[in-house]
């Protein structure tokens, strides 16, 4: 094992959305063994890094899914963009299906509904941490809303016809279960399109090559690493990608089952600081460590 790819919300992340002191050493102690850890998160760059760093960890960032590779200091050494003819496209799409949507760019992650935009993160809270209680996932929501890391505007059209923006994701969410699934559906006619989701209502669009797997890929190919010696961890769907190129395959203990059937280890749960159970645990496999 000489790489370890890690997904945040739901896995690195605890239900306070910040990180485990157990964590933290876990993934020093793989560091000082020459082991390379990286991030691979739905997260925009700017919302994903304050909790790393707070920790004290110095950590590349794969970012929205795959969009964006920044390396430790935070430099950009690649991103994947979905063009505006596709954006427009699957725009209509989604407004044909009255499914709201956040916009992910180059120049910031953009909203044009707050209070959707404070129901999506609780989505993803609630779905990554189902212990949760609706009134506390509803305060961690509203405080990553209102901590500017989303911009709120009127419309979306007059952002994508700068010239200078450059389109990285869009989160679409909608409690309509059928017009969630009917648009599903739709995308996947889409040859240009990566689509996945981090919870139980929301459908995530990238570019089919900006995926957190093939963005682990080229990153384990730049540092000679096989992916036979490459572990993944994650809790959900948007991780299937690292889940089915590494050669360890980690579902936290709050993934669904259907997550926990891809892989071949199950952790505990992301309160549990089950990232750090994974590392120690296949650290003394590989006699890195002493058991």
């Amino acid at each position: 094992m000489k790489l370890i790819a890690i997904d945040m919300d739901g896995t690195l992340v605890n239900n306070n959305t910040t990180i485990n002191e157990e964590n933290v050493q876990a993934i020093k102690q793989a560091q000082e063994v020459g082991i390379h850890v990286v991030v691979a998160t739905g997260r925009a760059y700017n919302e994903a890094v304050n909790p790393i760093r707070e920790a004290g960890l110095n950590l590349p960032i794969i970012a929205i899914n795959g969009a964006q590779f920044r390396s430790t200091e935070g430099e950009i050494k690649n991103s994947i963009t979905l063009s505006k003819e596709t954006y427009y496209r699957v725009d209509e799409l989604l407004d044909h299906y009255s499914m709201y949507y956040e916009l992910y760019t180059n120049k910031g992650t953009y909203s044009n509904d707050p209070q959707m935009a404070i129901d999506i993160i609780v989505d993803i809270i609630k779905s990554a941490n189902p212990e949760v209680t609706e009134e506390h996932a509803h305060r961690l929501a509203e405080y990553r809303v209102n901590n500017g890391s989303i911009h709120s505007v009127d419309e979306y059209h007059s952002i994508v016809e700068d010239p200078e923006v450059e389109i990285y994701k869009l989160l679409s969410f909608s409690r309509n279960e059928k017009n969630r699934s009917n648009a599903l559906n739709d995308f996947l006619t889409f040859n240009d399109l990566a689509v996945s989701r981090s919870a139980e209502a929301n459908i995530e669009i990238t570019h089919r090559d900006a995926q957190k797997g093939i963005a682990v890929k080229n990153y384990a190919d730049e540092l000679g690493i096989p992916m036979s010696e490459v572990m993944a961890i994650g809790d959900n769907y948007n991780d299937v990608s690292m889940f089915e190129l590494a050669g360890y395959s980690v579902a936290m203990g709050n993934a669904e089952e259907d997550i926990k059937k891809l892989c071949s280890f199950t952790t505990k749960t992301n309160d549990e600081s089950g990232v750090a159970h994974a590392i120690q645990t296949f650290m003394r496999k590989n006699k890195v460590i002493q058991s």
